[in-house]
């Protein structure tokens, strides 16, 4: 790894030790649910860590850029280090290193991932991102990631249109919807529901009409979320 990944990397793990809580690290492990510790740092604090690092140490190429990310998610001793990892991925001045090419790191990283707290800010951000920028591209493979085996490769294509609103492709969050309409994960379900509530904020009368349409093929809970800020029906 160039100098700068390097560096960029070492920042990050001096800045996030320079804050760490112990008593805090505890309890944010324990909310998470999560195997790997936590050092405490909340995101109010990881944030400015994180931006001033990428600030001081640039990288140049998305190789490298890849490599940092990679390092940073692989080799992470505590959370707030995956946390980091994501903040390089979705930096402001790497949007163009964010093409269709990176969707094999995304896959690693959502696949190893596994929890929401990981895989749902890449879902809807970065998936997204790439998925408004190359449609004829990445719909294909949505449709794929769709009917994976994995429960949250699932998820983010059906949440990968949460930021779309009006350009929200209609067929292809039905795709990607009715290929979970069966499963009884809690993850897939409210998935289902957060994906209908975000598209009701644009179109509310399709909302009401796919829910009537999926009738009791949809949870309860999906169907909860869904009708959350819809209003009656107009007979």
């Amino acid at each position: 790894m160039e100098s700068n990944g390097a560096r960029l990397i070492a920042a990050i793990r001096d800045g996030q030790s320079a804050q760490a809580d112990s008593d805090r690290a505890v309890a944010m492990q324990a909310y998470m649910k999560s195997t790997m510790p936590y050092r405490g740092v909340p995101t109010p604090r990881n944030r400015p860590i994180v931006a001033g690092a990428i600030a001081a140490h640039p990288l140049a190429a998305s190789r490298v850029w890849e490599e940092v990310i990679r390092s940073l998610w692989f080799d992470a001793s505590y959370r707030e280090e995956r946390y980091a990892a994501i903040g390089i991925l979705q930096a402001r001045r790497y949007r163009a290193f964010r093409t269709p090419e990176i969707l094999p790191l995304l896959r690693d990283l959502i696949v190893s991932g596994a929890w929401w707290d990981l895989v749902d800010g890449i879902a809807t951000q970065t998936v997204g991102e790439i998925l408004v920028g190359w449609p004829s591209l990445i719909t294909p493979e949505m449709h794929r990631w769709s009917r994976d085996a994995n429960l949250w490769i699932r998820r983010t294509a059906i949440l990968s249109q949460n930021h779309a609103r009006l350009r929200t492709d209609e067929t292809l969050l039905v795709v990607c919807i009715e290929a979970s309409l069966a499963a009884r994960d809690f993850f897939a379900r409210k998935a289902i529901g957060w994906a209908l509530r975000e598209y009701a904020k644009v179109r509310p009368e399709r909302v009401r009409a796919l829910v009537d349409q999926w009738g009791e093929r949809l949870s309860g809970l999906s169907r909860r979320e869904a009708l959350k800020h819809v209003g009656p029906s107009v007979e």
